[in-house]
């Protein structure tokens, strides 16, 4: 039984294995050009090398700070505007409209217009994390608070609940679940916009030193930001997976 289990839980290796050994076998094979498809043994060599030298950790908390702040300040802007988007119908009569045509344009999109305004420093790069992190939050948020059952409006009227007070005691926990999946979306898709901001514009981090190495040949470079890159992603989303599970266990009871 203990093996049965303990088999069971090492199925997500099938398919990072198998993507690994037909990396290798493709290298191995000759069919691409040995300086342009690296063997997997390389860039493992590689990057401990980076590791080593401190550089790869450097660019990593380059970049995760400015995920961090430009995250918190977006998230936070969008949950509040969200918030308020779905309490107050002058807020969405006379801002929803715009919202909703702002937030489906890329933020890669406003790159060169943010560059423009505000170079390429780490304002540029925050503002362009706190863009991409605010509207799905903001977008859960209202979409949460508009779910919540009409009864929990009239008990705040029976007991003239001020704003204020609803909003931290009913309206936000009865709309956590999707505001924490509004989260979630809106982290791994800053991580993304972040990392394609600091190929184009940037003097350090992942992103930057993807490109810099790509100028060099250094292919391998590449692979270990790419890898790197990816099992960051995958972290960032799993840990939010993992907290709404937490969080919300009992309702799958």
């Amino acid at each position: 039984m203990r093996i049965h289990r303990l088999l069971s839980s090492l199925t997500w290796l099938i398919s990072p294995v198998a993507l690994l050994l037909l990396w290798a076998a493709v290298a191995e094979a000759g069919i691409f050009p040995r300086n342009l498809l690296v063997p997997p043994v390389q860039v493992w060599q590689t990057f401990g090398q980076l590791s080593a030298s401190g550089e790869l950790l450097e660019h990593l908390l380059n970049s995760l700070s400015r995920l961090g702040l430009g995250f918190g300040i977006g998230s936070l802007c969008g949950l509040l505007f969200g918030v308020l988007m779905a309490l107050s119908k002058n807020v969405e009569i006379y801002c929803a409209p715009l919202f909703h045509t702002l937030r489906q344009i890329p933020s890669i999109a406003l790159i060169p217009m943010f560059v423009l305004l505000f170079g390429i420093d780490e304002t540029f790069k925050i503002i362009i994390v706190a863009k991409t992190a605010f509207f799905p939050v903001a977008l859960a948020a209202s979409e949460g608070v508009k779910a919540i059952p009409r009864s929990y409006f009239e008990v705040a009227d029976v007991y003239r609940l001020r704003w204020p007070t609803f909003v931290r005691e009913i309206a936000l926990p009865a709309a956590t679940p999707p505001i924490i999946t509004g989260f979630r979306i809106s982290l791994t898709r800053a991580w993304v916009v972040l990392v394609a901001t600091e190929l184009l514009a940037a003097d350090s981090g992942l992103g930057q030193m993807i490109e810099m190495s790509r100028q060099m040949l250094r292919i391998d470079v590449v692979m270990v930001g790419i890898v790197v890159t990816g099992v960051i992603g995958f972290a960032l989303d799993f840990s939010f997976r993992q907290l709404e599970q937490r969080l919300f266990r009992w309702q799958t009871r």
